[in-house]
């Protein structure tokens, strides 16, 4: 005669085929899980510089010290009128603080300099229009033959800078287009490993890059008024 199950032998049966069950669905999601692409979406959107500093140096030598300093503030006079002539507002300029070398001074020169005094000062030009300053900086030539003498800096990369500062104007649309273009990566590769694209598992913002519009050697971003915005995003879906 056949004993009939106890009720622990049941309820240990049954204890099984849950415990069962729920490995395999752990394993199932565990799976899941580990299925996902990572794709990189890229904005990019060409601005215009907003603000453009530039420092106008001058420089004038002589054995004496006032009339080398007169010379520097005539000078600033000259830039003055040649930057409203050209539409610049001066209104914002700043003159900064003189800078003298006393040559006869300097005990590391093993000859006697011709001219005791170097006299440099600048004026710093602060502009909200970028386009108009940099049509001036190109006529620059106008100062020297006016006799204004620029400091050898200004011939060194020292003409106006160009800034673009309202980056948070554009960074969430820049952001959504980012997206929108990884979606459309990520799809595609869903479209081509015939399964089904499924929810964000993980997602980071890239750094946005304010790069110049012409890129070549030489080049720098701050001396161009015409920009491009870059951003690039990195975004993992999950996959069905």
């Amino acid at each position: 005669m056949n004993a009939q199950p106890t009720i622990p032998a049941i309820i240990l049966a049954a204890g099984l085929v849950i415990g069962g069950f729920l490995v395999g669905s752990g394993f199932a999601r565990g799976r899941a899980a580990d299925r996902y692409v990572t794709v990189k979406g890229v904005a990019e959107r060409e601005v215009q510089a907003d603000l453009a500093l530039w420092p106008l140096r001058v420089a004038a030598a002589d054995n004496d010290l006032a009339l080398a300093q007169a010379t520097v503030s005539r000078s600033l006079a000259k830039i003055k009128g040649f930057l409203q002539r050209n539409g610049v507002d001066t209104t914002d300029a700043e003159i900064q603080e003189v800078n003298v070398t006393d040559n006869f001074a300097q005990s590391y020169r093993s000859d006697r300099a011709p001219t005791r005094y170097i006299v440099r000062q600048a004026l710093m030009v602060r502009s909200t229009k970028p386009a108009t300053v940099l049509a001036a900086s190109q006529r620059v030539g106008e100062l020297v033959s006016a006799g204004v003498v620029l400091s050898s800096e200004e011939y060194r990369g020292g003409g106006p800078t160009f800034l673009f500062t309202k980056l948070n104007d554009v960074k969430p649309a820049m952001i959504a287009a980012a997206t929108a273009n990884a979606r459309e990566a990520a799809e595609q590769f869903a479209k081509d490993s015939r399964t089904s694209l499924g929810g964000i598992r993980q997602a980071s913002q890239g750094v946005f890059l304010i790069l110049p519009r012409d890129q070549a050697g030489g080049i720098s971003e701050e001396s161009q008024v015409n920009k491009v915005v870059r951003v690039v995003s990195t975004v993992e879906y999950f996959l069905r």
